[in-house]
């Protein structure tokens, strides 16, 4: 899909959305553009003493409910379309979790299996230092996405505690636990998405053993399987960025999670435990009851989605289902629990490390976990009536929902009301 029409396709679920909800016009134009998005070049001394830029980027694209909140990536393919596309969907995400958000996101444009530790850390250092005026606990939170982790938000809140002159750890999420970060926070997109497929397993007529298979096997895939096998759930089928796994009786998910450990691939366990070897490509198309895309976007399209099987569909990540393939996989009856739902564990316990640190009070995980459930079933509770009720798509109905809030807050803050009689 060319670049340049991600956040055009994005919208395309807002357009989808405001035909099933009384807005004014005022709201949905506000939603069309981001507030702001700042480009910089980023220059770093690399180990062998040459300097080298590289571009990044930080989209605040709606800050109407909150501080707006999203992760940074670290990816060579990325541009601004596709930061501004992601700040669109924590918009929404944000929304429809009740969470006193905006969206926002940030990229720097680096293949980081590239550079060595220390150059690592000193490009995150100086995304900070570019960006400094634009974050803050109150303005905008950054977290780790693609290629960014919990060692990375350190030394991002080390430079910013240093650049402001205070220990601010509400500034960014998914820190090391010693700098502040929150328990339950590793497999928290996973356990989100866990807990509402089974609070909505009845309803969806699943049956008590699943066939799972799962598109990306990185932090997200690595715990659902974990979880859903726990359950008694088979995992059929795997794929990461270098091959994919099948077993029609079930994988080991053990021998997988040490392959992963020990920095391999999947493919590696093939021809152990009964692990036969597939065609990533064709993952999506592997006999189950259940696909759960966890890797990139736009990784279902109108080229594949005829070939699910699978009668309900959890995106772990975000976008990958194109408009076009909802269309079809609509058509064949499947249900898809959309990523601004799905996926919202996530930014959830973002929250919850946010709202710790601001009280200098920690939870433990149990709570965690017990607030990340009661928030994942009360709100995909009320998508599902608002699926129902409408006669529309669990995505759609997500979106209604969460335009409804954005909607009441829009309006909140204007005066459109004393103009009009």
């Amino acid at each position: 899909m060319p670049e340049n029409n991600l956040l055009e396709t994005a919208l395309v679920r807002l357009d989808e959305a405001a035909k099933h909800i009384n807005v004014d016009a005022d709201v949905i134009e506000k939603l069309k553009f981001a507030r702001e998005t700042t480009k910089v070049r980023l220059m770093i001394r690399m180990d062998d003493g040459s300097r080298k830029s590289f571009l990044a980027w930080r989209c605040r694209y709606d800050d109407t409910r909150g501080p707006t909140k999203g992760g940074i990536r670290f990816h060579p393919e990325a541009t601004a379309d596709e930061v501004e596309m992601l700040a669109f969907w924590m918009t929404f995400k944000c929304a429809v979790m009740n969470l006193p958000y905006g969206g926002g996101k940030g990229a720097v444009q680096v293949d980081p299996r590239t550079l060595s530790k220390a150059e690592l850390e000193r490009l995150s250092r100086s995304y900070i230092q570019a960006f400094s005026r634009i974050i803050g606990p109150d303005r905008d939170i950054p977290a780790p996405d693609v290629y960014t982790n919990a060692m990375i938000m350190g030394w991002m809140a080390d430079e910013y505690a240093q650049i402001v002159g205070q220990a601010s750890p509400a500034v960014i999420t998914g820190k090391p636990i010693a700098l502040g970060g929150s328990l339950g926070r590793g497999d928290a997109t996973a356990r989100g998405g866990y807990y509402l497929v089974r609070h909505l397993a009845e309803d969806l007529g699943l049956s008590q053993t699943m066939r799972v298979a799962i598109q990306g096997f990185g932090n997200a895939g690595q715990h659902i399987a974990r979880l859903l096998a726990a359950d008694g759930h088979k995992i059929v089928a795997v794929s990461d960025s270098e091959g994919a796994v099948k077993a029609d009786v079930g994988l080991h998910i053990d021998m997988l999670l040490d392959a992963k450990a020990q920095g391999k691939s999947v493919a590696s366990t093939v021809g152990q435990g009964g692990h036969e070897s597939l065609r990533q490509d064709d993952l999506v198309g592997v006999e189950c009851d259940l696909l759960v895309p966890a890797a990139l976007e736009n990784m279902i399209h109108d080229g594949n989605a005829a070939s699910v099987k699978a009668k309900l569909v959890l995106e772990l990540a975000n976008g990958p289902v194109t408009p076009e393939a909802d269309t079809i996989l609509a058509g064949k009856g499947a249900t898809v629990l959309p990523d601004i739902l799905a996926n919202a564990g996530g930014v959830t316990v973002s929250y919850f490390e946010w709202v710790q640190n601001r009280q200098g009070y920690y939870w433990p995980v149990e709570e965690i976990h017990e607030r990340l459930r009661t928030i994942m079933e009360r709100e995909g509770r009320a998508i599902w009536r608002v699926s129902r009720g409408k006669d529309v798509t669990m995505r759609t109905a997500a979106y209604v929902h969460a335009l409804g809030r954005l909607a009441e807050a829009i309006e909140a803050h204007g005066t459109q009301s004393f103009f009009t009689s």
